[in-house]
């Protein structure tokens, strides 16, 4: 098993970083090197083990961030029970073949505190998950940026970002957020990991009892149905899949929508889809509130 270097600033980051590089460059002089990045809240399954392992094939330096993100927690006690596991998720990036983990102080992120300057995810930020956690996605934007800035190569080399497909609005503002900014990065969306159950993987998914996590059951499924239709020329009929959701005792739906990937732009559902489509949702079951996705073609 690999053991990946801990560094706790952005100086060690940067130092660590163009060394691994150099070394890869001087390995094969005729490319240049590639370096991955793997921000992440720590608390690891194996849908990050899917990233790790995506980045680690298609690049010589691999990087994840364990870093959880004050900017993006509205509720204090929701950021405070929020599993710290960093010995747990040295072991799986290990195993991963991960080279450099950075896990850095809120205050090497915030010197001073809260940044006063933020970016901000505007429109596209404020519907669907942004309408039930004001100001989430403006954090996630402004730590990513920074990420992305403390990460960067040193050195000549291509720079790719992974992130889970089951975020998918956070995947689709991030994509928005490097076209306009022009971030020198390029973002790869790793497709989600479902449990045997079909649960999609989740730090939260601890926190569901036995009878939680067989109720859960139904967003899948009721996803699943939307993708099958979609795949056979039928119109989604999005209406009977949320009142499926709805029947489930136990589920609390917030929303269920299907929308335009790039814009986020709700579209018709009464018609076979033409194109590609993402379908969202979010639900609370007992304690935890649940979010997953589909892509329909």
């Amino acid at each position: 098993m690999n053991t990946p270097r801990l560094v706790t600033t952005a100086a060690e980051l940067r130092s660590a970083t163009e060394e691994l590089l150099q070394k890869a460059a001087a390995a094969d002089p005729a490319r240049r090197p590639s370096l991955a990045l793997v921000p992440t809240m720590g608390a690891l399954h194996e849908g990050h083990a899917a990233l790790m392992a995506a980045a680690r094939a298609e690049n010589d330096v691999v990087t994840a961030s364990v870093f959880v993100n004050p900017l993006q927690f509205d509720d204090p006690a929701d950021l405070e029970r929020y599993p710290r596991t960093l010995d747990a998720d040295l072991e799986l990036l290990g195993r991963a073949g991960v080279d450099l983990v950075f896990a850095p102080a809120e205050e090497e992120v915030y010197p001073g505190g809260a940044p006063l300057v933020r970016l901000s995810a505007g429109t596209m930020g404020t519907r669907w998950e942004g309408a039930s956690r004001p100001g989430h996605f403006d954090g996630v934007l402004t730590v990513v940026g920074k990420l992305f800035h403390y990460a960067a190569p040193p050195v000549p080399a291509r720079f790719r970002a992974y992130f889970g497909q089951k975020d998918a609005q956070q995947v689709a503002l991030i994509r928005r957020m490097v076209a306009d900014l022009n971030f020198p990065v390029e973002i790869t969306a790793v497709p989600i990991v479902r449990a045997a159950d079909g649960l999609a993987e989740s730090s939260r998914n601890r926190f569901l009892d036995a009878g939680q996590r067989q109720a859960a059951l139904i967003l899948s499924t009721a996803l699943r149905q939307l993708r099958e239709r979609a795949a056979a020329g039928q119109p989604l009929d999005l209406a009977a899949a949320v009142e499926l959701i709805r029947s489930q005792p136990g589920v609390d739906l917030d929303y269920f929508e299907v929308v335009d990937p790039r814009t986020l732009e709700p579209l018709e559902t009464s018609a076979p889809l033409e194109g590609e489509a993402l379908a969202l949702l979010a639900a609370r079951v007992g304690p935890v509130r649940l979010i997953d996705n589909e892509v329909l073609r």
